[in-house]
């Protein structure tokens, strides 16, 4: 298959783009590198990926590119995923969300590709009643970067009905895995992983019983592949279906590592949700797919990955 994905360099992208140069493949990367690396497609490089640093926004320069490969599918990664930022600025978050993402969808309509649309389960249900929470949950998001998300699930089924586009749309729950920036403001796990590295104490926003769905990236790699090979439009929910709470994070990783990683605690964030988690059912029915990693597996990947680069 010839395949794009954008946001390529960045933490699912990169182990993305491996799994297509796995089986055989043509990828070509589209990352601006504003929080993608190109360190994380160094192998991918070697063993023929292409890399073209362009940013989404840029319609023209993209419409180019796409027409230039003509890809038979485009995962779509390339986002904003800063929910303070996006709360921050608003309008610039939709720019990157929204507009980008409009004009990968419009690039696809151009050369007939299908598009494998990456957005978020948690953001986007926002404080759920019901846990865990399916698709037909009505979407009720507390920050624009959901918000932004959701506008852009909206244009895809536009393109769908307006221009007949192939596209299905996956909402993970919270990624974990090798290569996932400590430094960054998503990604709990990594964040600990940093701080267990560097001897630190764990710090967790108000009392740490706050549950998240946290799914391995190796697994949401594995939906994207059926997504791709599958006729499915809609959204599909991608975690496990299973709450872990923050403590049984620090608890876990301090266990995985034999030390004592006993966590400091601060004030609350503000907004932040008290519990997500998502109904898997309708990817497992329709796409075939399933988590293979339990939290304490995947953890145990992560530090290993972790101690390897050091």
């Amino acid at each position: 298959m010839r395949a794009i994905v954008t946001g390529g360099a960045g933490f699912i992208g990169s182990n993305l783009v491996d799994a297509l140069l796995d089986r055989g493949d043509d990828v070509l990367v589209v990352d601006d590198l504003s929080t993608g690396k190109r360190e994380n497609l160094t192998g991918a490089l070697e063993r023929g990926a292409q890399l073209r640093v362009l940013d989404i926004r840029e319609g023209d320069a993209l419409a180019e590119v796409v027409d230039g490969a003509h890809p038979e599918t485009i995962f779509h990664l390339a986002a904003q995923i800063d929910v303070r930022k996006s709360v921050a600025s608003p309008a610039w978050d939709a720019t990157i969300n929204v507009a980008g993402t409009i004009n990968v969808l419009a690039a696809a309509h151009s050369t007939g590709a299908r598009v494998v649309n990456s957005s978020t389960g948690g953001a986007i249900y926002g404080d759920a009643e019901a846990i865990p929470s399916p698709e037909s949950l009505t979407p009720l998001p507390e920050a624009p970067y959901g918000q932004s998300k959701l506008a852009a699930e909206g244009y895809i089924g536009l393109f769908e009905r307006l221009h007949g586009l192939s596209a299905v749309t996956l909402r993970y729950g919270n990624v974990y895995g090798p290569r996932q920036d400590p430094l960054g403001e998503a990604g709990v796990i990594a964040i600990f992983a940093g701080a267990l590295a560097a001897g630190r104490r764990p710090r967790i926003y108000g009392d740490g019983t706050q549950t998240r769905d946290y799914v391995y990236v190796g697994d949401v790699v594995a939906a994207n592949l059926l997504a791709a090979a599958s006729t499915a439009s809609g959204p599909f929910n991608i975690g496990t279906a299973t709450e872990t709470s923050v403590l049984d994070l620090t608890r876990l990783l301090g266990e995985l590592a034999g030390v004592d990683f006993e966590p400091e605690f601060a004030p609350p964030r503000q907004g932040e949700l008290a519990r997500s988690c998502l109904d898997i059912a309708r990817a497992r029915d329709v796409l075939g797919w399933e988590p293979t990693r339990a939290i304490r597996d995947g953890l145990e990947l992560t530090l290993e990955a972790s101690h390897a680069t050091q």
